[in-house]
């Protein structure tokens, strides 16, 4: 029986626990806090249990449109308000909810969690010390890291948990910001921002580059960005922040221009830092590249024979999807399964901003950069009929095909749950399905998806026309 251990318990972690266990490995995984990693804990399942609450109150702020009223003189934001405390009980209980089926899956299939740091001791040998200062050494005929990464901060912005925050720490507040300054346009930032913006806060967005999600589409991120500044947030293009200081119950943002931005509280979220440091890794032979993440190949395997890595403490890209699937493919490799290395061309993202941002496969700077040949197609849903139904004004469908097949290559989703509306596309880029068998497949009328059909349809003529 081959002898597998894990150390960390997020999705790279567990998710790999699981393949090892189902290939009649003998697995042990070692998680230092609870079981699901940060990604369970503290980033993913609170962060959109959060937004959860916020696309709510973006929906009763847009109902008025729609022929809802809220009483004599009275608007949407008037009547209804959010309680943050209970908004963060939830949060944090659902996160805890989550950690403890985690946990119990685990313990159903028969994976043996030890709870402490695991470290590396030479070639496939971690030892796990525990909160008591006890140790156990593992020998292991495979390993696999999966330690994560943790919030960057400032050494002039240092968080104190109260009132200058990282995103781990939002969900202690009791009460809503009254002025929020979030320091970072980059996926965490946006949709920190949108979803306090939504729940009421007076938010003010630092980003430091020409706009928003400066790692997004251009025309997605124009739009939310457009959204952002219609809906009142106060958005602060080529700002960079130089310091952050707490002065009473008010912080204070110097900016590297000399201007002071003062709010209630500010939030940090200016990239990750990953958790690589005292894991032994140079006793084992792992290296790490330049900013410290873990060397891997596409089929999760680190520099040293045996030893593989999955998830944010490599860098290549940092979601939980991409992290479950690397741990995924490490225990195929590792056990003789059969297994596809790892395609990120094929890898669906989303931003849960209101509107959700949802990309997969060819962008549009690979079109406008000629890294890749394809025709495109743009349609906006304000011509959608369920779109004026439902009183969406804002978003697009962008779709992607190569000329003269017509194959589907990427796409891009502006729109509420975009997130659920990708996976369409998503199918499509991995199948390799053309333009013209994807047109052919039913959707329903009305429906948001039914401008997917609308620009396959549209991509039949444009990647001929492409050619000629």
């Amino acid at each position: 029986m081959t002898r597998v251990v894990i150390v960390g318990g997020g999705p790279g972690g567990y998710e790999a626990a699981l393949v090892a266990r189902q290939l009649g490995g003998e697995v042990v995984l070692i998680e230092s806090d609870r079981m699901g990693g940060s990604a369970v804990v503290t980033d993913c399942v609170p962060s959109k249990t959060l937004i959860a609450t916020a696309e709510l109150m973006t929906s009763v702020a847009d109902s008025e449109e729609l022929g809802i009223r809220y009483g004599e003189g009275a608007d949407a934001r008037d009547t209804v308000r959010v309680d943050l405390s209970a908004v963060n009980q939830r949060v944090l209980g659902l996160a805890q909810q989550q950690s403890d089926d985690i946990s119990t899956r685990l313990g159903v299939e028969g994976i043996r969690i030890v709870i402490g740091h695991g470290r590396l001791d030479g070639p496939r040998t971690v030892v796990v010390t525990a909160a008591d200062g006890s140790t156990e050494r593992l020998e292991a005929d495979v390993v696999l890291l999966a330690t994560g990464a943790h919030p960057r901060v400032l050494p002039t912005a240092v968080p104190d948990g109260e009132r200058i925050l990282t995103w781990t720490q939002v969900y202690d507040l009791e009460t809503l910001p009254e002025r929020l300054i979030v320091v970072g346009s980059g996926v965490t930032g946006a949709e920190f921002a949108s979803a306090y913006d939504a729940l009421g806060a007076d938010v003010v967005l630092v980003s430091s580059r020409d706009r928003v999600l400066p790692g997004e589409d251009a025309d997605a991120a124009q739009v939310l960005e457009d959204v952002f500044t219609r809906r009142g947030m106060t958005v602060m293009g080529r700002s960079r922040a130089a310091s952050v200081r707490r002065d009473g119950d008010q912080v204070v943002v110097t900016l590297t221009d000399g201007t002071e931005v003062v709010g209630s509280h500010c939030l940090l979220a200016v990239g990750s830092i990953a958790n690589t440091a005292d894991l032994g890794l140079d006793t084992a032979g792992v290296a790490v590249d330049e900013a410290g993440f873990i060397t891997v190949d596409k089929v999760s395997r680190t520099t040293a024979n045996g030893i593989y890595a999955a998830g944010d403490c490599t860098g290549v890209l940092m979601l939980a999807s991409v992290a479950a699937m690397q741990g995924r493919i490490a225990m195929w490799h590792a056990l003789g399964d059969a297994v596809t290395p790892l395609d990120l061309r094929q890898v669906s993202s989303n931003v849960f901003t209101a509107p959700e941002i949802a990309t997969v496969g060819a962008t549009q700077q690979d079109v406008d950069t000629s890294e890749v040949t394809a025709v495109g197609v743009t349609l906006p849903l304000r011509t959608n009929a369920r779109a004026k139904m439902q009183g969406i004004t804002d978003g697009f469908v962008k779709v992607f095909c190569l000329p003269l097949t017509g194959i589907i290559i990427g796409g891009v989703v502006v729109a509420p749950r975009a997130s659920e509306l990708i996976h369409a596309l998503s199918v499509a880029v991995h199948s390799r399905t053309t333009v013209d068998d994807f047109a052919q497949a039913f959707t329903i009328y009305p429906s948001l998806s039914g401008s997917f059909a609308e620009a396959a349809r549209q991509l039949h003529l444009h990647a001929v026309e492409h050619v000629r």
